[in-house]
């Protein structure tokens, strides 16, 4: 029976360099790159147009209620796909409301039935301590769906604060990854190592 691959999370807030570190990871090791967004996007597009709303929307209450959870569903089905097949998974998403539950990961782990045991997992949450620097990232990248973040940027600077990664992992499986510096080539390469320890 071919060996599950790893599972690997790369979470945070917006702005704060997820995307960049996941695709060095998945680089560096090879694995699938499946970020979220990218992965959604045209259903999520389809699905906001045909209501009648922004298909560039990703934080209002409406994209929320029709397209979150859906996004979610479609990119983890994709990375258990890959790790039944022995292929090391790197997903990128904020996970906000999933990191908050215990319960999230054992119930997407349970979909490998009587593999769950099996399942290798590790958490990155990328982050950043200083809020006007998450301003600037998002305003230099210049995306239409980070519109509705900074014409409500109070609000929306609310949901930055450093999430608990609740979810019930082995001892040194989740890592706090402060984004604030440039992200060296060492740096990486830390990264890099640690994701492979747990293929020990």
């Amino acid at each position: 029976m071919t060996e599950l691959g790893q599972l690997i999370f790369v979470a945070g807030s917006a702005g704060a360099g997820k995307t960049t570190v996941a695709r060095e990871l998945a680089k560096r090791n090879k694995a699938a790159f499946l970020d979220m967004d990218t992965f959604a996007r045209p259903a999520s597009e389809r699905i906001m147009a045909l209501a009648g709303l922004d298909p560039e929307d990703r934080d209002s209450d409406e994209y929320k209620k029709l397209c979150r959870d859906l996004g979610y569903r479609m990119t983890m089905n994709a990375a258990l796909d890959n790790i039944e097949l022995g292929i090391d998974a790197i997903v990128v998403g904020p996970f906000t409301r999933e990191t908050e539950s215990d319960e999230w990961l054992e119930e997407e782990l349970g979909r490998l039935r009587e593999r769950r045991k099996e399942a290798r997992v590790k958490a990155i949450y990328v982050f950043l301590n200083d809020l006007e620097l998450y301003r600037r990232r998002i305003e230099q990248r210049q995306l239409a769906s980070d519109e509705w973040k900074l014409r409500n940027w109070e609000r929306f600077s609310r949901s930055l604060a450093v999430r608990e990664v609740k979810w019930k992992l082995p001892e040194g499986s989740i890592l706090y990854f402060n984004n604030e510096e440039e992200l060296s080539e060492e740096k990486l390469a830390r990264l890099s190592g640690w994701v492979k320890e747990s293929k020990d």
